[in-house]
């Protein structure tokens, strides 16, 4: 399935249809790649020039010296400890929790998280070289590893996920320029590439697990309000980092609805830049309408 290309999988008449542009083959990956630069270079704007606009690291961080944001399940490994966080930080985590109740929790993996770069890195590489690997984990061993990081909290009394965490280690490599945690990333990249696809993202990773609960009734989602046009090619099959997500919208298989509602879905667009059929668009969760 992931091997499959534009030229195999396209029907003929696919080859009579106009060029798309590079803004329309590529719009959602290039907000994405902005989105992600912006906010690193929020962070780097102190230490490199002095202009503090949000100082900390996407574990903690304070904005314009007035808004403080922190991660809910750093919050929820501290209250694991015994230990009671401030108040600056409980406060944080609320506003972080609202935004991604109402957004889509998987959005930080696709929209913020840095890690997504390297697994996208590893997933292009996958395709363009053919590469092709063994069985990936069960997709519910991230939940077993979110329970297991708590549990691990209040057993240990320390935020022990803090110690290895990918994302904190290549946040904080990025902006305080500490390399340590690059091994750890240049694992998560060869893992990928050579043993499981999209496997620490799909499959592992706690925070995208944690994440994904938050996501069940968001807003924004992604609809095949075109999937009368599907012709079957499954490029987005084989781009999307959660291809089960897809299926129930595009093929109704047990759902009428063109949404794609699946708390899994990283609302990343990457079905709607690969698809030369506009089967897919992005929308909110009351957009029933299929075209």
């Amino acid at each position: 399935m992931a091997t499959l290309t534009h030229a195999s999988a396209k029907p003929a008449d696919a080859a009579c249809a106009p060029p798309r542009s590079l803004w329309q083959r590529q719009r959602w990956l290039i907000l994405r790649r902005a989105s992600q630069l912006l906010i690193l270079l929020a962070f780097l704007a102190g230490p490199w020039f002095g202009v503090w606009i949000v100082k900390g690291n996407l574990s903690s961080s304070l904005t314009l010296g007035v808004l403080p944001l922190t991660d809910p399940l750093l919050v929820l490994q501290t209250l694991a400890t015994g230990h009671l966080p401030y108040v600056a930080a409980l406060s944080g985590a609320a506003i972080v929790l609202a935004f991604y109740l109402l957004v889509g929790g998987r959005i930080f993996c696709s929209w913020v998280c840095p890690v997504n770069v390297v697994t996208d890195a590893a997933a292009w590489t996958r395709r363009r070289f053919g590469i092709k690997t063994g069985r990936v984990p069960d997709a519910n061993t991230r939940y077993w590893l979110l329970g297991g990081i708590l549990v691990a909290a209040a057993v240990t009394g320390r935020l022990a996920w803090e110690w290895v965490n990918p994302v904190s280690m290549l946040h904080r490599g990025l902006i305080f320029g500490t390399g340590g945690g690059l091994f750890v990333i240049a694992g998560i990249f060869v893992y990928d590439l050579l043993v499981a696809s999209r496997g620490w993202c799909g499959h592992l990773c706690p925070m995208g697990a944690f994440y994904g609960l938050l996501g069940k009734k968001a807003l924004v989602r992604v609809s095949a309000s075109r999937r009368s046009a599907c012709d079957d090619c499954m490029d987005c099959f084989a781009v999307c980092p959660e291809p089960q997500v897809i299926r129930p919208a595009l093929k109704q298989v047990g759902q009428q609805s063109p949404l794609i509602l699946a708390s899994d879905c990283t609302t990343c667009g990457r079905c709607i830049d690969v698809c030369d059929k506009h089967v897919f668009k992005m929308t909110h969760r009351f957009d029933q309408r299929s075209e």
